[in-house]
Formats: structure tokens, sequence, C-alpha cells
């Protein structure tokens, strides 16, 4: 499964009971309503567990975790950082 898709499922799972509900790769989480602040919460959380990762205070902005587009590139920005 590729990162995408793994935030995809998780987010469907997690915050829209399965249903898609016509998320896209590039639509904002907060505008469209599907995360709120708890939500952004335990999304990062689960990159935390997920993906090895740690997610720094200053790192916790929309640019970096409002869409699934935005969160893939930045777990890819993560891992090329820590290589």
């Amino acid at each position: 499964m590729s990162i995408r898709e793994n935030i995809r499922a998780f987010i469907v799972d997690n915050f829209l009971f399965g249903d898609d509900l016509g998320l896209k790769d590039d639509g904002s989480f907060l505008d469209e309503g599907f995360l709120d602040s708890t939500g952004i919460m335990q999304l990062v959380a689960y990159l935390e567990e997920t993906f090895s990762v740690r997610v720094e205070d200053e790192e916790l902005i929309p640019d970096n975790l409002d869409s699934i587009n935005k969160v893939a590139n930045y777990l890819e920005r993560k891992a090329i950082v820590s290589r």
C-alpha cells in the first residue's frame, strides 16, 4: 500500500465511517470538515506510530498536514532528511 493509500484508508476508516464521501487527495481536511484540531492530533499520532517519524511542534502546520497529498509529501521529506 502506498503512503497516500495508507493515509486515505486511515482517514476514511477513522473519520468518515468507511465512506470516502468524495475525499480528494488534494482536498483540505479542515476546509472540507473531514478533520478538526483533535482529528489532526489523532492523525499525527498515527503518522508517528505507523511511519516511525517524530512530528515536531513547528511542523504542525496546514502545509504539512491538511490533505492526503500534503501529508504524503511531508512524510517523503521527513524520510529524505532522516537518511
